[in-house]
């Protein structure tokens, strides 16, 4: 395992996933507000362009995940690092709302070619006893993106202005990414003559594996029950993510906007470190739903004691649970249906979550210009996630109760 040229698989995914988080998922609040700024456009009309990077995003998660198992990652990180320069230089440029709305559309496509399904599918037929660590450990770099991202982006903005910064990012993404799909992705361990997890001899699990079709697999409560659980919770996890700024604008000192999203980003990493330990050897769906209860603690938190230090905390903890929550999805399907088909079923489950993910900005929004401010946004997605953790744990007792989530008869 130590020398098993999977790990720099991990490495690379780790890059990809950062760069694409960076720009693309937490780099939208910060375009809002400074699209809003320098162009005075209202906030709830732009957050239209975030939703519609999402909604994009989530049309090709599942063309993402089957051109992924069945040519490899190298195509798709192309595409995504091209997609994701020339939507932020179009941000850069835009003059109108209609030009921001398709710079938006465009990068919509590199961050569905970089985000964690991709990620995902891209290590399927690398890992098996060590999946979840692996995707768990690629998936560090969303955290790092996040970290970085945010007050990177702030501070070249404000010595640079937006065009520039736009400018360098896409030079940068572009520069970093080719080389990395051309000279370390490669599309399975049997490519170099490998197993997964550097097994001397396929595994037990590997040879029992079985293929499941998209159809079949769509029949099952395993799936439903997890798509439904994760496109509530990356809805409200997403659209608060999206208005942090904005949001933590309204109630904090400007000096500790930045510090707060950066710390957001910091306890993500952490809490991503935590699961990569022991991902493998827990029950993801009671994790899951822990994870989900957590978070709705903290929303409400935020919409019922917006003070300084409550507002810190809050954000802080509620960022132990981001990571997860966008990757113990692709942990679930890939342990209940296997590695096979993996690509083309997460593909399916994550372009259901993405459609639903993407009214998140737009939610948050809308109740704020409605209501003046982010309390009853925040009340009404604490209560969603409660939702989410009841309807994730309901995969566990249909299986704990002796009947199995999904019938043998649906494989292939």
């Amino acid at each position: 395992m130590t020398h098993f040229y999977g790990w720099w698989i991990v490495v690379a995914c780790m890059i990809v996933n950062m760069f694409g988080n960076a720009l693309g998922l937490f780099g939208l609040g910060v375009y809002l507000i400074a699209l809003s700024e320098t162009r005075g456009w209202p906030l709830g009309q732009i957050s239209a362009g975030a939703t519609l990077f999402l909604l994009v995003s989530a049309a090709l998660m599942l063309p993402v995940g089957k051109i992924i198992g069945r040519f490899g990652p190298k195509p798709i990180v192309v595409l995504g690092a091209i997609s994701m320069a020339a939507g932020l230089l179009g941000i850069g440029l835009s003059q109108r709302l209609v030009e921001a709305y398709a710079a938006f559309a465009v990068m919509g496509i590199g961050w569905a070619s970089l985000s964690a399904a991709a990620i995902a599918a891209m290590l399927a037929p690398w890992f098996e006893k060590y999946q979840g660590r692996a995707v768990s450990l690629a998936s560090l770099g969303a955290s790092i993106g996040g970290i970085t991202g945010v007050p990177v982006l702030l501070f070249s903005i404000a010595q640079i202005g937006l065009t520039s910064t736009t400018i360098v990012a896409a030079v940068t993404i572009v520069g970093i990414l080719l080389p990395i799909a051309g000279l370390v992705l490669k599309r399975s361990p049997s490519e170099m003559g490998l197993f997964p997890d550097g097994a001397p001899a396929p595994s037990a699990m590997k040879q029992q594996s079985k293929a499941w079709t998209v159809g079949a697999a769509a029949r099952t409560p395993a799936l439903w029950t997890v798509t439904a659980a994760f496109g509530i919770a990356m809805f409200v996890q997403v659209g608060f993510l999206t208005h942090q700024v904005a949001f933590l604008s309204s109630v904090l000192p400007p000096a500790l906007v930045a510090t707060t999203a950066s710390a957001t980003a910091i306890a993500a990493l952490i809490g991503r470190m935590g699961l990569a330990r022991y991902v493998d050897d827990v029950d993801q769906r009671v994790l899951s739903a822990i994870v989900l209860v957590l978070a709705a603690t903290m929303l409400g938190l935020l919409a019922l004691s917006p003070t300084t230090w409550t507002v810190i905390a809050a954000c802080v903890i509620f960022g132990l649970t981001v990571g997860n929550v966008s990757i113990l999805s692709a942990i679930i399907v890939r342990r209940e249906f296997g590695a096979i088909s993996f690509g083309a079923i997460f593909g399916f489950a994550s372009s259901i979550i993405q459609f639903t993910t993407a009214l998140g900005p737009s939610f948050y929004g809308v109740l704020r210009e409605v209501s003046l401010s982010y309390r009853w946004p925040l009340l009404i997605a604490a209560a969603l996630d409660i939702v989410a953790a009841i309807i994730v744990l309901g995969g566990r007792f249909r299986r704990s109760s002796g009947q199995p989530s999904y019938p043998l008869s649906a494989r292939r």
